[in-house]
C-alpha cells in the first residue's frame, strides 16, 4: 500500500476510540440492534438521513434517543400524525398587534438530529417541507429562506405500508434517504436480555454524551477521505448499473424491475462505504464493505414491476441477485 494508505489508516485508528466510545454508550440501554446502530453512525459520518421500518416495538425510536443523548448536539423528537401542519415542523411566521410586523418563530426542523417519529402518518404538505430540508439544507418561513444546524441528520422511523393509518412516502422523498433499514425481531437470547434489563425493575444506565459536533465534523472529513481504488469505484457504478440495464450483465430480470438506481445511489453508496471503512477501523474500501452497506443503500431505489410482484420478488431478490452476479474486483 502507499504512504498515504497508511497515513489515513493511522489517522483512522486515532479516532476509531470516539466511534466505539458512541457504541458503549448506546449499548448500555439497547440490546442487539448492531446494524441499526453501525447504519446510524454511518449516516451520522456522511452527514445524511436514515429511513428506519419496522413493527411498533421493535427500539427504533428508542436507539435514536440513545444516540442522540451519546451526541453532544441538539435533538428534537417530532411526533408525525395525520393532522401535523407544515408549520408544527419548519416554523411560522406570528403576527405582532403592537408593531404591526411579523417575527418569525423557528420550529423544531432548526435541530442537530431529527426523530422523525411514524413518518409516513403525516399528510402530502408535511413531508415536501421536510424535502427541502433535506435536500437543500434550508427550510423557507414566509419570503425568506433559513439554514439549518450543522450536522443535520433526519432519523426517521415508520410502519409497513400495511398498517391501518399509514401514507406511502413520494418516491422523491425516499431518495433523499441515504439508507433505509428495515428491523426485524431479536433472537430469543437477546429478547430474554431484553426481559431482564427493562423488566427487572432497576433504573436505565445513563447515557452520557462522548462527542461533539467539532468531533462529528473531524470524523466526516476523514470518512470522505477513505481511499476508495479505482476498481472499486468502477465495482459501485456497475452494480448501480446493473438495476438499469441487468442485461449487460448478464441478468435475466429485465421484465423485473421498473426502475433502476440513480447516480444519487452512487455517490450515497460510495459514501457509505468509505464510512463503514473507518466505523471498520481501516482506512480503505473493501468490495464486502460495498455488498455489506450496498443493500441498506438501493432497496428503496429500484423498483419492481407488477409481473415480480405477482411472482412474490421483492427489491431485495433482486439486488441480492446483482450483488450475486456482477463480477467482484
Amino acid at each position: 500500500m502507499s504512504v498515504d494508505v497508511r497515513e489515513i489508516s493511522q489517522a483512522v485508528a486515532e479516532e476509531s476510540a470516539l466511534l466505539q466510545a458512541v457504541r458503549r454508550e448506546i449499548g448500555k440501554v439497547i440490546v442487539g440492534q448492531q446494524t441499526m446502530v453501525d447504519r446510524l453512525l454511518v449516516a451520522m459520518l456522511c452527514n445524511n438521513h436514515v429511513l428506519i421500518e419496522g413493527v411498533p416495538g421493535l427500539a427504533k425510536t428508542k436507539t435514536v434517543t440513545t444516540l442522540a443523548q451519546a451526541v453532544a448536539a441538539s435533538f428534537k423528537r417530532i411526533q408525525f400524525t395525520p393532522d401535523l401542519l407544515p408549520g408544527d415542523l419548519i416554523g411560522t411566521l406570528i403576527f405582532n398587534p403592537k408593531t404591526g410586523d411579523f417575527t418569525t418563530r423557528k420550529g423544531p426542523i432548526f435541530a442537530n438530529i431529527i426523530l422523525a417519529d411514524e413518518i409516513n402518518r403525516a399528510p402530502a404538505k408535511v413531508q415536501s417541507a421536510l424535502l427541502e430540508a433535506m435536500q437543500e439544507g434550508q427550510v423557507t418561513i414566509g419570503d425568506s429562506s433559513y439554514p439549518l444546524a450543522d450536522p443535520f441528520l433526519v432519523l426517521a422511523t415508520q410502519n409497513p405500508i400495511e398498517q391501518e393509518g399509514t401514507y406511502r412516502l413520494p418516491e422523491a422523498q425516499v431518495d433523499r434517504f441515504m439508507l433505509k433499514l428495515k428491523i426485524g425481531y431479536p433472537s430469543r437470547e437477546e429478547e430474554q436480555q431484553i426481559l431482564r434489563l427493562v423488566a427487572g425493575g432497576e433504573s436505565s444506565p445513563e447515557v452520557q454524551p462522548v462527542i461533539g459536533k467539532e468531533d462529528i465534523a473531524r470524523l466526516r472529513a476523514l470518512s470522505a477521505g477513505i481511499y476508495m481504488d479505482v476498481k472499486v469505484e468502477e465495482y459501485i457504478v456497475n452494480l448501480v448499473s446493473a438495476t438499469r440495464t441487468p442485461e449487460d450483465f448478464g441478468l435475466p430480470i429485465r421484465q423485473h424491475i421498473q426502475y433502476g438506481a440513480s447516480p444519487r445511489a452512487t455517490i450515497f453508496l460510495a459514501m457509505a462505504s468509505k464510512a463503514f471503512a473507518l466505523l471498520s477501523g481501516r482506512g480503505y474500501v473493501t468490495p464486502q464493505d460495498v455488498k455489506t452497506i450496498g443493500m441498506d443503500v438501493l432497496r428503496h431505489r429500484v423498483t419492481i414491476t407488477y409481473e415480480a410482484e405477482a411472482e412474490d420478488k421483492t427489491p431485495e431478490d433482486i439486488i441480492r441477485q446483482i450483488f450475486d452476479t456482477v463480477a467482484v474486483p
